[in-house]
């Protein structure tokens, strides 16, 4: 037979440790929430409605350090917010910021806001959103680098305040923003001396396209964009904007109705190469888009390993078994603000980062204004990460910029074999390697 007052006994201890933990509880400092905020930017050709940028800042307000991350082509601050998330986390006196670019002030959005897959397939599908067309924007044309590194100096500013250390890191095309930041001419000073570490992550100078950019295609191109090819048409189909609204929407559909038929498989803008030849789910379809093994060539700039579809079911069904789970993926390019995409990515980014790779002032590089002048006197330490994506190009580009350059301390790291473009910036930190092996380089700058 139980003991009463035994049991009255540990009844009192189990209620005084309830009473303990609710006030630890309350007294503990609650994890800050991410905070989205306008940074007003440098003046720039166009309106000057349009001289600002915004920040996705993570992790403790009295921080000691900033990491400021810088999206890749057609990518916005969500896209670096999981491993922001994460990092700010495993980093003690770290915030973690997500760069937005002054070109997000273009994106109407507001069919997302009722948080319905189905309203905003209504609104974006029937073309009711407000559209920005390159002939409406002409002076787009000359937002490159120079726009986007003097911007970016406005934000590095802000995170130094207070005598914080400032980390500059990007991924894919913006670790190449991020290498030219380091290496540009502010009024006479290299942009290296405010920032204290690179961390490039499947990207940087180098690591993309020829270094030989002569300056007769340099020309060539500009004049094409000058001309109205302002925004790079991710999916080819005559509408800039719409690849990546069509990324969001099904990422919408993949959260609110992860198991029903995939809402977006017959639709017509979406060409023959991005639909299974069989019906999948709301989760199977966009494994499908973007996991390695299923994704087309045309996409390996946006693929994960995510795990397969099911072998059967009627729609069939998506596994997880990879790095990036399917879920972490949607919940990334579903959500707003700060959403994940860029919709209207300038060509003439493009174009500067190929003028810039060689990181010397070529004629290309001065015909497009390049101030690719501090190079060689870059000396903060420096981390990349490499992915299945460049064939090398990542890490041949960072071990460039380190032996033609003063800096000391570097740590390259190749997952080529285990690891897609996105797989670093939105797997959990249980499967990403990039997580796990930027953390020390990152708690080396904060404590130093």
């Amino acid at each position: 037979m139980r003991d009463r007052g035994a049991a009255t006994l540990k009844g009192l201890i189990a209620a005084a440790i309830g009473v303990l933990v609710l006030v630890a509880t309350m007294a503990a400092p609650a994890a800050a929430a991410p905070r989205y905020v306008a940074v007003k930017g440098a003046p720039a050709p166009g309106p000057k409605k349009y001289d600002k940028v915004w920040v996705e800042k993570r992790g403790p307000r009295d921080a000691e350090a900033v990491l400021v991350l810088i999206p890749g082509t057609g990518g916005g601050a969500g896209s670096v917010s999981p491993i922001a998330r994460d990092l700010s986390r495993r980093v003690d006196g770290l915030q973690v910021w997500g760069f937005d670019r002054r070109e997000q002030a273009l994106e109407d959005t507001s069919g997302f806001e009722s948080g319905d897959a189905d309203d905003a397939n209504d609104y974006y599908l029937g073309f009711n959103y407000d559209r920005v067309l390159g002939a409406d924007v002409p002076f787009i044309a000359e937002w490159g680098f120079r726009t986007e590194l003097r911007d970016l100096r406005k934000v590095i500013r802000k995170a130094a305040k207070r005598g914080r250390k400032v980390i500059l890191g990007g991924h894919s095309r913006g670790a190449s923003s991020a290498v030219a930041y380091a290496a540009w001419d502010f009024n006479g000073k290299g942009g290296f001396r405010s920032i204290d570490g690179l961390v490039l992550i499947d990207g940087g100078l180098g690591a993309f396209g020829p270094q030989g950019f002569s300056k007769a295609e340099a020309q060539a191109r500009l004049a094409e964009i000058r001309a109205g090819d302002i925004f790079n048409d991710a999916l080819g189909v005559g509408i800039p904007e719409i690849g990546y609204i069509l990324s969001e929407l099904a990422a919408r559909y993949a959260v609110e109705q992860p198991q029903a038929a995939a809402a977006l498989q017959s639709n017509p803008l979406i060409p023959p190469s991005l639909k299974p030849a069989f019906p999948v789910t709301n989760e199977g379809f966009i494994g499908f888009v973007f996991d390695k093994n299923t994704s087309p060539p045309g996409f390996a700039s946006l693929r994960i390993r995510a795990g397969m579809l099911a072998d059967a079911g009627n729609p069939r069904r998506w596994v997880d078994g990879e790095n990036t789970p399917i879920q972490d993926f949607a919940r990334a390019f579903a959500r707003e603000p700060a959403n994940a995409a860029e919709w209207y990515y300038p060509n003439r980014m493009i174009l500067d980062t190929a003028a810039a790779n060689s990181l010397r002032r070529t004629p290309a590089a001065r015909l497009l204004d390049l101030e690719i002048k501090h190079a060689k006197r870059i000396n903060v330490p420096l981390y990349a990460f490499q992915t299945d994506l460049t064939n090398g190009g990542v890490l041949a580009g960072a071990e460039k910029v380190v032996s033609d350059s003063r800096i000391k301390r570097s740590k390259l790291v190749d997952a080529s074999e285990t690891t897609s473009h996105l797989d670093p910036v939105l797997a959990p930190a249980r499967t990403n390697r990039f997580t796990q092996t930027v953390t020390p380089f990152l708690k080396r700058i904060v404590e130093r």
